[in-house]
């Protein structure tokens, strides 16, 4: 199965220029069997695909809904949920990273870093929690290694940064205009009908391959160093919105993430960090 695991649509994007149905058909002209759709911090470009297209068009191609979420601490991460389960708190930007795999977790979703060794403050290994914590690293079931509209260097070390952990690594366009759409793959050893399938075999272990070419038009590559500018401003953008959503956060925390059990996908790694303290 050929899929991009990370696309941004119109519906959900204010900065996307691609409509979800011009995004499913050049996709299916290139052979792709699927995407992901993962707006920044909303389901509405999925909502679209639900209420408007799902059932009508497309049968043969996979639209699963996914999320790119603004961490408070930790850049972008890719979430994808089961089937069915509804989290308004995905939506809420500002989340520390441990509370979020918590949150991912404790419901049977999986992440991984979004452009792991891209732009400061949107970057996992960019920001202060990759050196404060990187033992967070062990709980990520996968690492985006190949993101269209990133450099090769960070590309490059992204892959080394899956290796060295020994994640899976995934490939996404990060497409928000249509001659970036279908530039990255991720090819799985499967077939998934529904993001509880998809998240099965990817902690399977059945990503077989991920690549694709760069797209060479970047908002970055055009405006060069002024980009620095965007990067501080979405310091202070992420910065407002965490405060903002803090009271909605706590209030739908005790809805939808209530304090119970560890999640059984968490006991591999607790067994991992007990091994290491008992050979200390």
């Amino acid at each position: 199965m050929k899929i991009d695991m990370h696309c941004h649509v119109k519906e959900g994007s204010i900065d996307s220029k691609v409509g979800l149905e011009e995004y499913i058909e050049k996709l299916m002209d290139n052979g792709f069997d699927g995407m992901v759709i993962t707006d920044h911090d909303t389901y509405n470009g999925y909502r679209y695909w639900k209420q408007e297209i799902k059932g009508k068009k497309y049968e043969k191609f996979a639209v699963f809904k996914g999320i790119e979420y603004d961490t408070r601490d930790a850049g972008h991460f890719l979430v994808i949920m089961p089937e069915g389960r509804k989290m308004r708190l995905l939506e809420m930007r500002g989340m520390p990273l441990a509370m979020l795999i918590d949150l991912v977790h404790k419901n049977g979703g999986i992440l991984g870093p979004a452009h792991p060794c891209g732009e400061k403050y949107l970057s996992f290994t960019n920001t202060k929690r990759f050196y404060k914590s990187p033992e967070l690293i062990k709980r990520f079931d996968f690492v985006e290694v190949f993101n269209a509209c990133e450099s090769m260097e960070s590309n490059t070390g992204a892959v080394k940064f899956a290796k060295k952990y020994g994640k899976p690594g995934t490939g996404g366009s990060d497409a928000h205009k249509i001659e970036c759409v279908s530039t990255a793959y991720t090819l799985i050893d499967g077939y998934a009908t529904c993001e509880t399938e998809l998240i099965d075999l990817i902690r399977k272990g059945k990503i077989m391959e991920a690549g694709g070419r760069f797209y060479e038009k970047t908002v970055k590559d055009k405006i060069g160093k002024v980009n620095k500018l965007l990067v501080y401003s979405f310091w202070f953008y992420n910065k407002g919105g965490q405060l903002l959503k803090r009271r909605s956060r706590h209030k739908k925390m005790k809805v939808e993430s209530p304090i119970d059990p560890i999640d059984p996908i968490e006991i591999p790694y607790l067994r991992e960090a007990k091994k290491e303290k008992m050979q200390r």
